[in-house]
Formats: C-alpha cells, sequence, structure tokens
C-alpha cells in the first residue's frame, strides 16, 4: 500500500504529467467534450464508489480490449461505442484494423440506465483507453439528450510518455497506472450484447 501511496504521489509531480494534467481547458481537441465535463482516472473511481446508485460507470473500449488488457472491477458495463465491422478491413494510417461506430451505443445505454433505476438526466462516467474515444462517445450522448455524462480523460491505460526511459509506453496516468482497481475477470452480465 504504501509504495502505490508513494507512486501516486510521485506521479502528481512527474515530468512526463501532460500539461492538461490539472487544466481542462488545456485539454487536447480529440479529448474535449461539448459538455466540458472531465473526471482524471481517481476522480472517476471516487465518484463511482461515493453514490453507486446515482452514476452509471460505463468501459467504452472494444470486447476485445477488455478481455486482453483488464475492466475496471466498478464498472457498470462495457458498451463498446466502436465496433469492428463484419468483415474486416485494415488501416493502413494506423497500422491495425478498421472499427467503425456502434449503432446501438445510445440504446444499450439507454437500456443500461434504465436497468439501474436510472434515467437519462443521471451522471454517466465513460471510460476507454487513453480519452479519445470517450470524449466521442460523450458526445454522441450529449447529442441524444443525455445531460450529465463525463469523460475520464486519461483512460483505462493511460497517455503515452513522449520521453525517458518509458517513451511510446501508456505510463503516464490512467486507471491502471494509479493503481486503481481492475480485473481481467470479467462478469457475463456486465458485457455487451449478452
Amino acid at each position: 500500500m504504501r509504495a502505490i501511496l508513494f507512486a501516486l504521489a510521485l506521479s502528481a509531480f512527474s515530468p512526463l504529467a501532460p500539461a492538461w494534467a490539472d487544466d481542462a481547458a488545456a485539454l487536447p481537441e480529440n479529448k474535449q467534450t461539448v459538455q466540458k465535463l472531465y473526471l482524471t482516472a481517481q476522480e472517476a473511481y471516487e465518484k463511482v464508489v461515493q453514490a453507486p446508485q446515482e452514476v452509471l460507470f460505463l468501459d467504452v473500449r472494444s470486447p476485445g480490449e477488455v478481455i486482453f488488457v483488464g475492466m475496471p472491477t466498478v464498472a457498470d458495463a462495457n458498451v463498446p461505442h466502436m465496433i469492428p465491422p463484419a468483415t474486416p478491413v485494415w488501416d493502413d494510417k494506423r497500422g491495425t484494423f478498421k472499427m467503425e461506430s456502434n449503432p446501438g451505443f445510445v440504446d444499450e445505454v439507454r437500456a443500461r440506465l434504465k436497468a439501474k433505476g436510472l434515467g437519462e438526466d443521471a451522471a454517466v462516467v465513460l471510460i476507454c483507453r487513453s480519452g479519445d474515444r470517450s470524449a466521442k462517445a460523450a458526445n454522441d450522448l450529449a447529442k441524444a439528450g443525455f445531460g450529465n455524462v463525463w469523460s475520464v480523460t486519461d483512460g483505462f491505460e493511460g497517455d503515452m510518455a513522449k520521453d525517458g526511459p518509458l517513451a511510446g509506453t501508456r505510463s503516464v496516468n490512467g486507471w491502471k497506472n494509479a493503481g486503481l482497481p481492475w480485473t481481467y475477470k470479467l462478469d457475463k452480465a456486465k458485457m455487451h450484447g449478452i
């Protein structure tokens, strides 16, 4: 426990921390939302555990990501914002398979809210890998009429270190790097499409 607390204290002063860590106005454009409701991974955890019956906490990464990288233990569900197309398509620019918008995303969020006894005015907290997909998902929900959607700006894995011995790794911030609870063991009831 001391090691985790020490690491957290050190990370607050780390030269690897992004410039926007404490300044939402300085967030990169791809992490900004129309509602401007942002949380760090630590703040998201605190918000969820302080009022679990008043918040819907969704992991919006693909099912493959949660299978192989893990998922926050306190997440209510995995509702992917992006899904692979029926036929795989390669993205030369990114060097990976292309993803497309999940056409059932908004409806599945509504269903998860209803199952929890919450309305569209309830707090919805979204997390992805590093904060850009959660921002896009938050904007889609805002467009659909949801009024209280929060994006976790540092995501589950965090941002890439730009330099130093950890350059090129997701080691700057994020849920896992903060030592917050997560698991590889998935709950069927929390998974998309089941």
